[in-house]
This record gives C-alpha cells, structure tokens and sequence, in this order.
C-alpha cells in the first residue's frame, strides 16, 4: 500500500506520467435525428452550453422575440450547403464535419449579445490548446458570396473591393485577458489580383499553441462591411471541428502557491480510497476520469474522507482537494 501526501512540491514531483492528447470532436454528442441541431429555450439569458472532455462551450438563448440565439456555441448535424439567409443559420458550407463526420460545433460571435463567445475548461485547464478546424457557415460564406438584405456582395460590384471577414481568437490566463492573439481570415478579398480573393469553403486548421498558458478562449469577428453605422454586417458565425489541446491536470503551473494538503491512499485503490485532510480548510474533496468529467463530490464532515470506488472502471482518475480560494490535485490508479 503506497501513501501519498501531496502538497505543491508533491504536484510538482508527480510529473512522470505523459500528457495526453484530447480532440473535441462533438460526434458523442446526443441527437434523435439527422439533419438538426442543438437549441435550449428553457432557461432564457443563463448559459445552456455543453462539454465535450474539459472543454465547455457556452450557449446563451434569449426567448424576447420568440426565441433566438444571443450568442456562444452549437453542435449540429445540418446538411444543407446550399439554402441562403438566417434560417439556415446552423449549417456548415461543407454539408459535414471535418474528415466526412457527421456533427461539428457552430458559433455564433454575437455582436449584440450579452457577452462574447467563450470556450472554458473545467475542472483544470489543459497545458496546451493545439487549435481546431474551421470553415464558414453557409449563412456567412452565401451572404459573403452573394449579398443579403443586409450585407454585401465581396468584392462589390467591380470585384475589386478589398473585403475581408476576420476571426480573432485571444486567451485569457488566471482571469486576465492575455495580449496576444491569433487571426484567421474567413474571406480575403485584399489581393491587388482578383484570382487570388477567396471566401473559405472547406476545412482549415487554426493553429492556437502560440497563446499557452490559458484557461479560457475567446472569440470575437469582424469585416470591411460595417456600412449603414450599425456594426458589422456580415453574418458572424463560423464552424468548428476537432477542437484539440493537451490535457495534463498534474501541472505544477495550474497549483496556486497557497495549496492545500492530504493524505491519499491506497494507490492503487480497490474498493475505498481514503483522503485524510491535513488542512481545516478543505470543504469538498472531487473525482475526475480521464477525460476530466466530474463523476464524484464529496462534502468535508469529517478529517478522514472514504470514497467508495468499487463502482469505478479500472483505470486513471483525478483528485481535487478545494477550500478558502485554494486548490491542490493529484491521480489515483482504480485497480
């Protein structure tokens, strides 16, 4: 039987078990039919947004006019590359998801909405977020191609207008919002030669690891076209797949310096896993598998906690010690 006191030297010594890779693809998430996507009008103005591994990524619906999308994230099987205007506002121009998958993310970068589009981690943030595939919407890539009501055509008459549709996605690190960022051209139509101008219809890679350490993403959209004084008119939404990052919760960077402490054993553990508190300020003690869902909580009642783990799979999870504003993690092995 092996005990283990962890602390933040002991996070800092338990670094030998490798990162491991994570990729979002939302093809595990729930749908009773085809061609559809996902909407929650239950909850006005409250976040109704979903996870896939640590990543959660935020809806916010607004039920004033009927029901409409404020602003955050979709998932969608929708088909249609075809059908122009707001009622196909959940559709990919590629009718599918990257590598021919069925279901893919939708976001929409509000600029009238309550906040911005924001992808979080939870219940740690991962070392490294590697990037994600994108392409535009069908609404977006036919207004842009076409014009709308109330867009325009890129490129305008004469094909010659430098139009441009831009994402900018930048990271915020410990709740501060980090300088640099990250810039991916949707449409660009500023090359002095026309053949060169190009609106984005298939899938591309956006490349994010130049923005770690991070605990949470932000995504904001603009374009040449804000004329008529009301911000932008371009439609801005984009299409996502294959979010991926490098999740290593036993990361010496994530443990505050005020960290709190415990007993942990046995390790492996069969049927109970015992916690013994070494710190009065520890009020809850968490369970985590692998993919970083929260599977367990525990309220502290006494200093010696008894997580029954006979229910457990046999394989890697997660410990989180929290209280007063402070945090200490570790791994356990269920045999």
């Amino acid at each position: 039987m092996r005990t283990f006191l962890f602390a933040l030297f002991a996070v800092a010594m338990n670094m030998t078990a490798s990162a491991q890779l994570y990729v979002a693809t939302f093809d595990t998430l729930s749908f009773s039919q085809a061609d559809t996507y996902y909407v929650n009008y239950n909850s006005p103005m409250v976040d109704v947004g979903f996870n896939d591994g640590i990543a959660h990524f935020p809806c916010v619906y607004d039920t004033s006019f009927g029901g409409i999308w404020d602003h955050g994230f979709s998932y969608s099987n929708m088909t249609d590359s075809i059908t122009s205007g707001y009622l196909n506002q959940y559709s990919a121009k590629t009718a599918k998801g990257y590598n021919n998958s069925s279901q893919y993310a939708v976001a929409w970068c509000s600029l009238y909405g309550s906040a911005p589009a924001r992808i979080r981690f939870t219940p740690y943030a991962p070392d490294t977020v590697k990037g994600f595939y994108i392409t535009n919407s069908t609404y977006a890539y036919n207004s842009m191609r076409d014009g709308d009501f109330s867009a325009k055509k890129f490129g305008g008459i004469t094909g010659n207008d430098p139009d441009w549709f831009l994402l900018t996605i930048k990271a915020y690190h410990n709740g501060t919002l980090k300088p640099d960022s990250v810039n991916f051209y949707l449409a660009d139509f500023r090359d002095a030669v026309n053949t060169n101008d190009y609106i984005v219809k298939d899938w591309r890679w956006v490349n994010l690891t130049s923005l770690a350490p991070l605990d949470s993403l932000e995504f904001t959209m603009n374009s040449s076209d804000t004329a008529g004084g009301f911000g932008v008119n371009t439609p801005t939404y984009f299409c996502m797949d294959n979010f991926t990052f490098v999740n290593n919760p036993i990361n010496v960077k994530q443990v505050p310096a005020n960290t709190l402490a415990a007993k942990v054993y046995p390790n492996p553990a069969a049927d109970i896993l015992f916690v013994e508190l070494a710190d009065n300020a520890v009020t809850q003690v968490n369970v985590y598998d692998a993919a970083g869902k929260l599977i367990m909580t525990n309220e502290v009642n006494d200093k010696t906690i008894k997580i029954n783990t006979a229910t457990l799979h046999s394989g890697l999870y997660f410990l989180e010690l929290k209280g007063d504003n402070k945090t200490a993690s570790t791994r356990f092995v269920k045999q």
